[in-house]
C-alpha cells in the first residue's frame, strides 16, 4: 500500500512575515544580495541546490512588501506549471500577491488571446493538445511512412526548427550546422514540416510553438500592443535562464523593450536540453548585453553532503568548453555522510537486482520509499527496474511518462468523482460512508480499485498506483483540513491538473535524467553508468559529449545523502562483457587515476557593474529592431521574409541573370566540396543577394544568411560574380 508524502502535499504553512526586513531573515549573505537588489539588470549564477527559489522569490516579496514593487507590474517566468505553481505558492506565504508567476508560453497565451481580435480580428484559432497526430496526417498526405519512433522524432524536428525560427526550407542547411541527428532525409523532413504546416492552416488550429511565434509577430507588428504589454510588466525575473530557446529570448526582449529591470537565474552547468533549442548563451552573455549588470554567484550547497558536493565538483572539474569556463565551485553545507558506492555487475538484469535488493534494505532500515530514486539515461532501461522492484515488493512511480492527470484511468476517476460529489446522496455506494478518504476510497472501488497492490509489474501496476495516488491525497487532504469535503477534493483535483502537480505516491521513483530535473532525494541510485549509455552513444561532437557530463552532474546533485553509481558488463546474461564504465568515472571512483583538472570553479560572491564612468571598453548591449520591408515598410516576421528584407508579395528588383550565374556558381562549388547546394547558399540566400547587388564585404554580410564564415570562403567570388567578372570556375561575365 503506497501512503502519499504530507509535507510534499500540503506543507504547514508559515506565518506571514511581518514586515518588509522580516522578509530577509534566514537568508544567506549573498542570496540576501539578491533579494536587495532590485534596479536594472541582476544575473543569478546559482549551483545546484544553493537555495535559487528561495532568493529569487524573497526578493520578490521584498521589493513588494518594500513597495518598491507593484505586484501587478512583476511577471515571474519559469520552465513548468509545477514551478510557477510553487513560486506563486511561495510568494503568497511571504505576503506578496498578485505578483504573475507563469511559464512563457503561459503568459504568451493570456497575452495572445487578449489581443488577437484587436490585433487580428475573430478568435484565436484552437490549440491542438498533441502535434504527433497532425505530424502523421501530413506524413499521410506526402505517401511518407513513419514508425512510432519516426513520428515522436520528426516531431522533435518541426518543435526544433520553430524554437530556432527555421523555415522549412532552411531546415538541410540549420540541422546540419547544428549538428542534429535527423532520423530521416533532412529533405524529406523539411517536406513534412511544409505539409504540417499547411496542414495547420487548412484546419484552422495552432500548436505550441506558433502560441510563442505568434506573440512575438503581435506585439512586433503592433507597437501600440506593445506598448500595453510594457505598461503592465515592468519588472521580470526569468528562473532557469540556462533553457531559454531563441524565440523565447526574442519574447522576452519584446516584453522588456528598451528597459532592463530584469533579473535572470541559471546555471550553465545545468544546460541538458540543448536537442531542444535551449542555449546558455543568453546567460553567459548577460554581462556583456547589460555591463551595468550585477552578479550574484551561490554556491553555498544546502541539499547534498560534501561526499556528494566532492563527486559533483570533480566531475566538473574535467569538463570543457564555454560552459565549463563559468563552473561554480559548490561548497556543502551539510553534515558529513557516507561516500558514494560504486558498484559493477555482469548484466543488466543483475544491475537492477543489485539495486532492488539495497533498496529493499534501505526500506526495511526506516528510509521512506518516496525518498529513494532510481535515475537512468533513457526511459528504455525502466522496464528491468520495475520488474526487480515489484519482485522485491518494493512500491514505485513512473515519473516523466505519460502526465498524470493525462492517464485515462485519472480522468475516468475524476469523472466519477465529480458526479459523486454532484449527485452523492443518490449513489449507494456512500450510504455507510462519511469521511472523506472512505468516499474517495469507495467511488475509487467503483473504478475496479482495491487496498491491496496487484502482483508483478507493467499496466495493470501503474493504474492501480495512479488510483492509489487519489486515495492518498484525499487521506492527507483530510487530515491537513478537516470537514474538507468530496466537493473540496475535486476542486483540489482541478487545481493540480491545472498546475500538472500530480500527488506524490510513498514508492521509490523511476526516472530518466532528464526528467529528475530540479527534484531531489535522500537516496539516489545512478544506474546503467557505462560508456555507450553515458555518454550515450550517438554523443559524438566535444559539445555533445560535454552535454552528457552536465547530465550526469545533474543525477549526482539529485542525492542529498547517499549516492550508488553502478554499471554493467553486458545487456544480458551470459553475453560478452564488453561494456567499461563510463569515462566521466575517471580519477573519481576508486582504483583509477585521476585526470589532468581545470583549475577551481568560481566562488560565491557579487560582481557589481559599471554604472556610468568610463565604460568604453565594456561592450554594450544593441537593441535589435525590428525588420521592416524595404518595399512597403510592413514589420516582417516570417524567416523567409526576413532573409529577402521584404514581403512575400511586394515587387522584387530582383536580377534574374546574376540569381542564374549566382546558382551556377553554387552547382560548382556544391560539388567541388561534395556537399548539398544550400549548404553553400540557399536559394533565398541567393535571392537576397541578386536583389541587394552587393558591392562590398560589409553589404554582403548585412543580407541574412551571409555568415563570417560564409563571407570568408565565398564573399570575394559572389562579389565577383556581382560586378559582373569573370571568376575560376567558367562563371561568365554579362
Amino acid at each position: 500500500m503506497t501512503a502519499a508524502t504530507h509535507s510534499t502535499l500540503f506543507p504547514q504553512v508559515p506565518d506571514v512575515p511581518d514586515s518588509a526586513d522580516a522578509v530577509l531573515e534566514g537568508l544567506d549573505p549573498e542570496q540576501r544580495e539578491v533579494a536587495t537588489a532590485l534596479r536594472g539588470p541582476v544575473c543569478v549564477l546559482a549551483g545546484a541546490g544553493t537555495g535559487k527559489t528561495r532568493a529569487i522569490t524573497h526578493r520578490i516579496a521584498y521589493g513588494v512588501r518594500a513597495g518598491i514593487l507593484q505586484p501587478a507590474s512583476v511577471l515571474a517566468v519559469t520552465f513548468t506549471n509545477r514551478a510557477a505553481g510553487e513560486m506563486r505558492g511561495r510568494l503568497r506565504q511571504l505576503g506578496a500577491q498578485g505578483v504573475q508567476a507563469r511559464t512563457f508560453h503561459s503568459a504568451a497565451l493570456r497575452q495572445l488571446q487578449y489581443f488577437w481580435p484587436k490585433a487580428v480580428g475573430g478568435s484565436l484559432p484552437r490549440l491542438v493538445d498533441r502535434k504527433v497526430q497532425l505530424v502523421a496526417d501530413a506524413a499521410a498526405a506526402l505517401g511518407t511512412r513513419l514508425d512510432r519512433g519516426e513520428l515522436r522524432d520528426v516531431t522533435g524536428e518541426i518543435e526544433w526548427c520553430k524554437v530556432t525560427q527555421t523555415i522549412p526550407a532552411d531546415y538541410p542547411y540549420a540541422a546540419a550546422k547544428a549538428g542534429r541527428e535527423a532520423p530521416r532525409d533532412p529533405t524529406e523532413i523539411a517536406h513534412l514540416y511544409a505539409a504540417y504546416e499547411d496542414l495547420k492552416r487548412d484546419r484552422g488550429v495552432i500548436d505550441f510553438e506558433d502560441v510563442l511565434l505568434l506573440t512575438v509577430a503581435v506585439l512586433q507588428d503592433r507597437q501600440d500592443i506593445a506598448e500595453q504589454v510594457r505598461a503592465q510588466y515592468q519588472h521580470f525575473v526569468v528562473d532557469e535562464y540556462q533553457d531559454v530557446s531563441p524565440l523565447q529570448q526574442r519574447l522576452l526582449e519584446l516584453w522588456l523593450g528598451d528597459r532592463d529591470d530584469l533579473c535572470v537565474v541559471g546555471d550553465a552547468s545545468q544546460t541538458i536540453y540543448s536537442f531542444t533549442g535551449a542555449t546558455p548563451d543568453h546567460l553567459l552573455d548577460f554581462r556583456t548585453r547589460y555591463p551595468g549588470a550585477t552578479v550574484v554567484k551561490l554556491v553555498r550547497d544546502y541539499r547534498s553532503t560534501p561526499q556528494v558536493v566532492r563527486l559533483a565538483n570533480g566531475l566538473l572539474a574535467q569538463a570543457r568548453g564555454r560552459a565549463a569556463d563559468h563552473r561554480l565551485e559548490l561548497v556543502s553545507q551539510r553534515p558529513s555522510g557516507p561516500e558514494p558506492g560504486y558498484t559493477e555487475y555482469t548484466d543488466e538484469p543483475a544491475e537492477a537486482e543489485g539495486a532492488a535488493r539495497r533498496i529493499r534494505e534501505l526500506i526495511d532500515a526506516g528510509v521512506p520509499p518516496a525518498e529513494i530514486a532510481v535515475l537512468f539515461r533513457t526511459n528504455s532501461q525502466s522496464e528491468t527496474y520495475e520488474q526487480a522492484l515489484a519482485d522485491a515488493g518494493v512500491p514505485y512511480q513512473l515519473r516523466g511518462a505519460e502526465r498524470f492527470f493525462d492517464r485515462p484511468e485519472v480522468r475516468k476517476a475524476g469523472l466519477a468523482l465529480r458526479g459523486a460529489a454532484r449527485f452523492g446522496g443518490n449513489d449507494s455506494l456512500l450510504d455507510d460512508v462519511v469521511d472523506l478518504p472512505s468516499q474517495v476510497r469507495a467511488v475509487l472501488s467503483g473504478e475496479g480499485w482495491t487496498t491491496r497492490p496487484p502482483a508483478g509489474s507493467g499496466a495493470v501496476r501503474e493504474r492501480w498506483e495512479s488510483l492509489a495516488a487519489l486515495a492518498n491525497l484525499a487521506q492527507d487532504l483530510a487530515a491537513a483540513r478537516p470537514g474538507a469535503t468530496l466537493a473540496d477534493f475535486v476542486a483540489e483535483l482541478d487545481e493540480r491538473a491545472g498546475a500538472q502537480h500530480a500527488p506524490t505516491v510513498q514508492g521509490v521513483t523511476l526516472a530518466s535524467l532528464h526528467a529528475a530535473k530540479g527534484l531531489e532525494w535522500d537516496t539516489v541510485f545512478l544506474v546503467g553508468i557505462a560508456e555507450g549509455m553515458l555518454p550515450i552513444t550517438y554523443a559524438r561532437t566535444d559539445a555533445q559529449i560535454e552535454e552528457e557530463r552536465r547530465l550526469l552532474y545533474v543525477g549526482v546533485t539529485r542525492a542529498r545523502e547517499r549516492l550508488h553509481v553502478s554499471w554493467s558488463l553486458s545487456r544480458s546474461p551470459g553475453g560478452r562483457h564488453n561494456r567499461r564504465p563510463s569515462r566521466f568515472l575517471d580519477g573519481l571512483r576508486p582504483g583509477t587515476t585521476p585526470t589532468a583538472g581545470r583549475s577551481a570553479g568560481a566562488v560565491g560572491g557579487v560582481e557589481r557593474g559599471i554604472r556610468g564612468g568610463d565604460t568604453a571598453a565594456v561592450p554594450r548591449r544593441t537593441q535589435r529592431s525590428p525588420a521592416r520591408c524595404r518595399v512597403c515598410g510592413r514589420t516582417l516576421t516570417d524567416a523567409g521574409e526576413m532573409k529577402l528584407m521584404r514581403c512575400e508579395d511586394c515587387p522584387s528588383d530582383m536580377d534574374e541573370g546574376l540569381y542564374e550565374r549566382l546558382r551556377e556558381w553554387r552547382a560548382v562549388q556544391a560539388a567541388d566540396s561534395g556537399q548539398p547546394d544550400f549548404c553553400v547558399f540557399t536559394d533565398r540566400t541567393l535571392m537576397a543577394i541578386a536583389e541587394a547587388r552587393p558591392d562590398s564585404p560589409a553589404e554582403l554580410s548585412r543580407i541574412p544568411g551571409v555568415l563570417s564564415r560564409k563571407l570568408r570562403s565565398y564573399g570575394a567570388d559572389v562579389l565577383a560574380i556581382c560586378a559582373g567578372q569573370e571568376i575560376d570556375g567558367g562563371i561568365p561575365a554579362d
